[in-house]
């Protein structure tokens, strides 16, 4: 997706830990993790009321 290397990774994991700190990391990691888990769900269940819609708007 990215072509990242291992060596691009872990300046990429260093960065982060100078920048946050090791203490925040967790908790950024499941923010992170959450958000895209709701994200997911919002692409894959079309929203209550959506349904029979028409997305036609050049009226």
């Amino acid at each position: 997706m990215f072509n990242l290397g291992w060596t691009e990774v872990v300046i990429v994991c260093v960065v982060a830990i100078l920048i946050f700190g090791p203490k925040k990391i967790p908790e950024l990691g499941s923010t992170f993790g959450k958000t895209l888990r709701s994200f997911k769900e919002g692409i894959t269940k079309p929203e209550e009321g959506e349904e029979g819609h028409d997305r036609d708007y050049d009226a």
